[in-house]
C-alpha cells in the first residue's frame, strides 16, 4: 500500500480550475480530496440557508469534477470547528496520507482551528501546507513603508497598483487526470448531501433555488458575458439597481467556484495579459475586486472585525436605539421608504442585494434607525447568498461610520435622494414594491410627503428622515 497519498481539503474554493492547494497536492503525488461540513458552526456564524444550499449544490458538482480526474471525494460532517483537529486525527488511522493540503482562510476561528491540526500533523512528521489562494495578493504582502498593514483604502489601492504593473497574478495549471486509486473510501463518507440539503431547503421560499445556477463552466461564462457585454457600462451602469449592470458573480467567488485570479484575467484578456487600464469600465471593476482584497486584508491584519468590535476603537461608545419594532419592519420591507424596503424585500426573496442598495439600508438602519450595525451585520449573513464576512463586515461598517474609510459620520444617505438619483423612473420600486406599482416617477420615492392622506396598501415611514438624521450626528458626536 502506498504511504504517499496527499489529502486536499476543499473549504470555501469548489472548483478544480486555477486551484493553489489542488495544483501543489497534485504535483506532490496521487490525491484523495476531503470536504468537512460543520452545520452548527455554521449556524454560529449566521450563514444563509440559500448559501449553504449553493454551495451543497455546487459539492455535488465538483464530486463529478474530481471524479473525471480519479480523485475520490470523502464528505464528511463535524458539526463544529474545534472537533475537526481530532477528526483529522482519527482520520489518519484510515488513510496513509502524507500532507494536507488546503487553502488558507483568514478570520480567527478559522486560523485557530488551523494551528490546533498543524500541532497534530507535526506530531506525526506530516504538515498542514497552506496556500494563498483567495486574494491576488498574499496575506501580509501588502505594507506602507514603515511595514503596516494599510488602513485606507486608497493608499492600499496605490500600492495593488503597482505590484499588478510588474505582473498579473498567474492562473495554476488544470490538474491532469491520475491513476485511479485502489483504496475503499465509501466508509469514510459519513454524510447524504442530499439529505443534509433537505434540512436547509425547508428554510428557503419556494422561488430562490432557481435564481443561481451551478458549476464552473457556468460561472466562467457569466464571467465571459459580464467582460464582453457589461463593462464598457459598468462605471455608470452598476449604480442603477433597476439595471443588470453588476457582474452578479460574487455568490460564485465567495464560495470559490470562481477564482480572483480568473477575473482579473478575464479583465485584461485583450490587453494580452498586461495591466493596461484602456476604459472607466475596467478600471472601475478592477477597483472593486481590489476593496474586496482590501477587506481580506483587514480581516487578517485587525481580527477585532471577527469578534463584533468597530475597527475603530473611538466607536465602541456609541449609544445605539433599543427598538425592536423599527428593526422588524426594516427586516421585511416595510418600513415606508420605497428605496429601503425594496432592497430589504429583493433580499428576503432572492438571497441577493443590489449593492448600491445596500449601502442605502445599511446607512438607512445604523444612522437614520440608529440601531447597532452588528444587528444589520448578522441579518445581511443570514439572507444573503454571497455572504462574506470580510465584505459584510467591511461594507457595514463603512456605512455606520465605524470602520476603515468610513463614511464621515456626519455624512448620511438621504435614501429619497439615493432614490430618485438611481431609480429615477422608480422601475425597482415597482418590481420589489408591487403595492406602489401605480404611482408616477416622481411620487413613488416618497408616496406620502405631497398627498399625507392619500389611501395605499403600504406604511408610511417609520421614521423623519432630517430629525433622524440630527439625532445621529448628536450621537456620534458624544461618542467621541
Amino acid at each position: 500500500m502506498s504511504h504517499h497519498y496527499q489529502l486536499i481539503w476543499f473549504r470555501q474554493d469548489l472548483r478544480i480550475q486555477d486551484h493553489a492547494a489542488l495544483w501543489h497536492a497534485t504535483q506532490a503525488g496521487p490525491c484523495i480530496a476531503l470536504v468537512i461540513l460543520s452545520p452548527k458552526q455554521w449556524q454560529l456564524h449566521d450563514d444563509a440557508a440559500i448559501k449553504i444550499d449553493f454551495y451543497l449544490r455546487h459539492l455535488k458538482q465538483l464530486k463529478q469534477d474530481l471524479k473525471a480526474i480519479n480523485i475520490p471525494l470523502i464528505v464528511q460532517t463535524v458539526d463544529l470547528w474545534k472537533d475537526i483537529p481530532q477528526f483529522i486525527e482519527n482520520l489518519l488511522k484510515h488513510i496513509p496520507f502524507q500532507n494536507i493540503y488546503a487553502n488558507i482562510e483568514f478570520g480567527f476561528n478559522e486560523l485557530k482551528r488551523d494551528n490546533a491540526i498543524h500541532h497534530i500533523l507535526n506530531l506525526q512528521q506530516k504538515q498542514l501546507i497552506l496556500l494563498q489562494d483567495r486574494t491576488l495578493f498574499p496575506i501580509a504582502s501588502i505594507r506602507n513603508q514603515s511595514n503596516q498593514p494599510y488602513q485606507v483604502f486608497g493608499a492600499f489601492k496605490k500600492t495593488c497598483y503597482q505590484r499588478l504593473e510588474h505582473g498579473l497574478p498567474q492562473c495554476y495549471p488544470s490538474p491532469l487526470q491520475q491513476l485511479p486509486i485502489e483504496l475503499n473510501l465509501t466508509e469514510l463518507t459519513n454524510t447524504d448531501i442530499e439529505q443534509l440539503r433537505s434540512v436547509f431547503q425547508d428554510q428557503l421560499s419556494e422561488n430562490t433555488e432557481c435564481e443561481w445556477k451551478i458549476g464552473e463552466a457556468h460561472a466562467l461564462a457569466l464571467l465571459d458575458q459580464f467582460v464582453e457585454e457589461h463593462l464598457a457600462e459598468y462605471k455608470l451602469a452598476r449604480d442603477f439597481p433597476a439595471q443588470s449592470g453588476t457582474s452578479q458573480l460574487s455568490p460564485y467567488l465567495n464560495i470559490g467556484v470562481l477564482s480572483i485570479r480568473q477575473c482579473l484575467q478575464a479583465l485584461f484578456r485583450k490587453q494580452l495579459g498586461h495591466f493596461t487600464i484602456q476604459s472607466e469600465g475596467q478600471q472601475t471593476w478592477l477597483d472593486e475586486l481590489l476593496w474586496r482584497e482590501f477587506y481580506q486584508h483587514i480581516l487578517f491584519d485587525f481580527p477585532q472585525v471577527s469578534k463584533h468590535l468597530p475597527f475603530k476603537a473611538s466607536t465602541q461608545n456609541i449609544e445605539w436605539r433599543d427598538d425592536q419594532e423599527s428593526l422588524k419592519r426594516w427586516q421585511q420591507g416595510l418600513t415606508g421608504i420605497p428605496i429601503v424596503d425594496a432592497g430589504m424585500r429583493q433580499l428576503l426573496a432572492t438571497g441577493w442585494m443590489h449593492n448600491r442598495v445596500r449601502m442605502i439600508c445599511a446607512m438607512f438602519l445604523s444612522k437614520n434607525l440608529l440601531i447597532d450595525w452588528r444587528i444589520g451585520e448578522q441579518w445581511f449573513m443570514q439572507q444573503l447568498i454571497d455572504g462574506d464576512l470580510a465584505a459584510n463586515n467591511g461594507g457595514w461598517q463603512w456605512c455606520a461610520s465605524t470602520g476603515t474609510d468610513a463614511t464621515p459620520y456626519f455624512r448620511v444617505f438621504n435614501p429619497v435622494s439615493q432614490s430618485i438619483k438611481f431609480d429615477p423612473q422608480g422601475d425597482y420600486i415597482r418590481k420589489w414594491v408591487p403595492e406602489l406599482k401605480g404611482l408616477d416617477a416622481k411620487t413613488i420615492h416618497e408616496p406620502y410627503a405631497k398627498n399625507s392622506s392619500i389611501k395605499l396598501n403600504y406604511p408610511k415611514p417609520i421614521v423623519d428622515l432630517k430629525l433622524s438624521r440630527v439625532r445621529a450626528i448628536e450621537a456620534f458626536k458624544h461618542s467621541q
